[in-house]
C-alpha cells in the first residue's frame, strides 16, 4: 500500500512521499471520515492507524497549507520541502496528538516553526520569482467565485507583491488571518507571539498593504 496521496496538480501541492513510520500492515475498520471533524480523524490515525482518516486530513488542508508555506518562504523547492517535512511531523507525531487546539492551528503552528527555521538557517530573502507561476496555478479560496477570480486577477497580483514586501513577522501573521481565517489568539499560539504582538503586527501589516495598493493607483492614473 502505498502511502503517497494524489497531489492537486503538477503545480499545486507535491505528492506526500512515503513516510519510514507508516505502517501498511495495520489494519482496522474506517471510521466514516465524511462528515468528522479534524480532530476527531487525527485521533483514529493516531490510536488506530486509519489511513482514510489520514487521507481525508490531508485532502482537507494540502491546499490552504501548501500556499502558506509557499507565500510563506517565496520559493517553490523550499516550501516543497516543508510541506514534506510538515507532514512528516504529523505522521511522527500521531500518537502523541491531543485535541488541546484545533488540528489546523495546530497543522499551521508546525508549519510556522518550520518556516521560522528556514529562515534562521538561511537569513538572505528568498526570491519571488519562481514563486510567481506556483502561486497563479494554486487554487483559490473557495469562498472566492470564479468570475471574481478572473476580474480581480490585477488587484490580486498588487495585493500579492505587497505581502511579500512586508516584514517576516508581519506577512506570517497577516496570511494567518487572511488565508486560514484564524482568531488572534490562534495566531498567537501558532507563532508563540503575546497577543497584543499580533494585534499590533496585524494592524502594521493592513496599513502597509492599504499604503502600497494606493501608491499603486496613483502611478495607474
Amino acid at each position: 500500500m502505498s502511502f503517497a496521496v494524489q497531489s492537486l496538480s503538477s503545480a499545486a501541492c507535491p505528492p506526500l512521499a512515503p513516510c519510514a513510520g507508516f505502517h501498511p500492515e495495520i489494519h482496522c475498520p474506517a471510521m466514516d471520515t465524511t462528515h468528522a471533524d479534524d480532530e476527531s480523524l487525527m485521533l483514529a490515525y493516531g490510536a488506530r492507524g486509519d489511513t482514510a482518516a489520514f487521507d481525508t486530513l490531508y485532502a482537507r488542508h494540502r491546499a490552504g497549507l501548501y500556499r502558506y508555506l509557499l507565500r510563506g518562504t517565496r520559493n517553490a523547492q523550499v516550501a516543497d520541502d516543508l510541506f514534506q517535512e510538515t507532514w512528516s511531523r504529523v505522521i511522527d507525531a500521531r500518537a502523541r496528538y491531543r485535541p488541546e487546539a484545533r488540528f489546523s492551528t495546530w497543522l499551521l503552528q508546525i508549519a510556522h516553526n518550520l518556516v521560522v527555521d528556514f529562515y534562521r538557517r538561511q537569513p538572505s530573502r528568498a526570491t519571488v520569482d519562481d514563486a510567481d507561476e506556483v502561486l497563479a496555478a494554486l487554487p483559490a479560496p473557495e469562498h472566492e467565485q470564479p468570475e471574481q477570480q478572473v476580474s480581480q486577477f490585477q488587484a490580486r497580483r498588487g495585493l500579492q507583491l505587497a505581502i511579500e514586501q512586508l516584514p517576516d513577522e508581519q506577512r506570517q501573521a497577516l496570511l494567518l488571518k487572511w488565508e486560514h481565517d484564524l482568531s488572534v489568539e490562534d495566531i498567537a499560539q501558532i507563532t508563540g507571539a503575546p497577543r497584543e504582538t499580533v494585534k499590533s503586527r496585524l494592524r502594521y501589516a493592513v496599513g502597509r498593504i492599504r499604503d502600497a495598493l494606493g501608491a499603486n493607483a496613483r502611478s495607474e492614473s
